[in-house]
């Protein structure tokens, strides 16, 4: 029978690559064989499960002394999650960053919030230049995306950025404009503070874009997107949006405040109607989705009328697949599936 260390450093290091990065690293004391194994790691995770503060602080020492000892000529990933408080200094997860990027990291991830006032998190701007980089995911108001003029990021096929701070106006715009292969793109904002008002997507190879905006975001009606596939949440009395070259929408509505919801669902209704399919020619697949407690205040209800000039072209030629989940009962829902069914000549599947 084969003992373990009889296995080749190849196979061990693919075995340790499943345990925490911090469970790897001690392996180095079970033999020699094992001493430097870990830092062939190709993929590294650092999680700040805190106990206490010098638990915490332990943990930040761990990582600053074992991660520039890093050998891997590629790291695949590197994620540094649930870090806050005001015990890591920005700083350091600069220069973390900045070591995964010097072995050619290809999936970055970082989620930090920090409840007390202190100086945002600065990402190298090499980061808007890295060849390797293939999937970037932020999270946290105090991490800063301030988007330099060289940026260039050839490889990147997922960007996630959520509730993040841009530096200034331009920044979001620019940092897409310097990503030509992007395929999928989740920008979430809950912050009137994120320096942004106007969105603007432009991406050619997009085929999927979430986007989640919070009521507290300023915005001044501008939301240019030309996506194949998009996901809405909170957006559809925002801004008159054009979709002529969509073709899967998922839309999500929902109301924290339930006395208002008569008045969500009928701008749903009206979103749905006016724009949402009417300049969506090329549609075939609408998922709605509508979380909402069904009061009925008085709020102008939508005519769904039935002439053939009203109806959208994708009813008539392209959508074949709709799914409608939250339906209350209400009559402006009845109304208006009645309209949809009487016209979606192309319909394969309901659910």
């Amino acid at each position: 029978m084969a003992r373990i260390s009889d296995l080749s450093d190849e196979l061990l290091i693919k075995i340790i690559t499943f345990l925490p990065t911090k469970v790897a690293v001690s392996t180095s004391i079970l033999s020699k064989q094992w001493q430097f194994l870990w830092m062939w790691l190709p993929k590294l995770e650092y999680c700040d499960y805190r106990i206490n503060d010098s638990s915490a602080l332990s943990y930040l020492d761990f990582i600053d002394k074992n991660l520039p000892l890093h050998r891997a000529p590629v790291i695949e990933s590197l994620l540094l999650l649930r870090f806050g408080g005001g015990l890591l200094q920005p700083e350091k997860i600069k220069r973390w960053v900045g070591i995964a990027l010097s072995r050619f990291v290809r999936e970055l991830s970082i989620k930090y919030y920090r409840y007390s006032d202190g100086p945002d998190v600065v990402l190298p701007n090499s980061l808007y230049t890295c060849d390797s980089l293939m999937t970037l995911k932020l999270e946290g108001a105090q991490i800063l995306v301030d988007v330099p003029g060289t940026a260039c990021l050839p490889s990147l096929k997922t960007l996630q950025l959520r509730c993040v701070t841009y530096s200034n106006e331009d920044s979001l715009r620019l940092l897409l404009s310097h990503c030509p292969v992007l395929e999928d793109l989740l920008i979430e904002r809950d912050s009137a503070g994120d320096n942004v008002t106007a969105m603007v997507v432009k991406s050619p190879s997009l085929q999927m874009l979430v986007l989640e905006i919070g009521n507290e975001c300023s915005s001044d009606g501008r939301l240019s997107l030309r996506p194949l596939f998009y996901c809405a949440e909170e957006t559809v009395d925002r801004a008159g949006i054009v979709f002529n070259q969509l073709e899967h929408l998922k839309l999500c509505i929902y109301s924290e405040d339930w006395s208002k919801s008569g008045a969500e669902l009928e701008k749903v209704c009206k979103g749905v109607k006016s724009w949402e399919l009417r300049n969506s020619p090329k549609l075939r697949v609408l998922n709605l989705f509508v979380d909402m407690w069904p009061q009925f205040d008085a709020y102008e209800r939508v005519t769904w009328k039935n002439k053939r000039s009203s109806v959208p072209e994708c009813l008539l030629r392209s959508l074949k697949t709709f799914q409608f989940a939250g339906f209350s009962g209400t009559q402006e829902e009845k109304d208006f599936l009645s309209f949809f069914f009487k016209h979606a000549s192309c319909l394969k599947v309901f659910n």
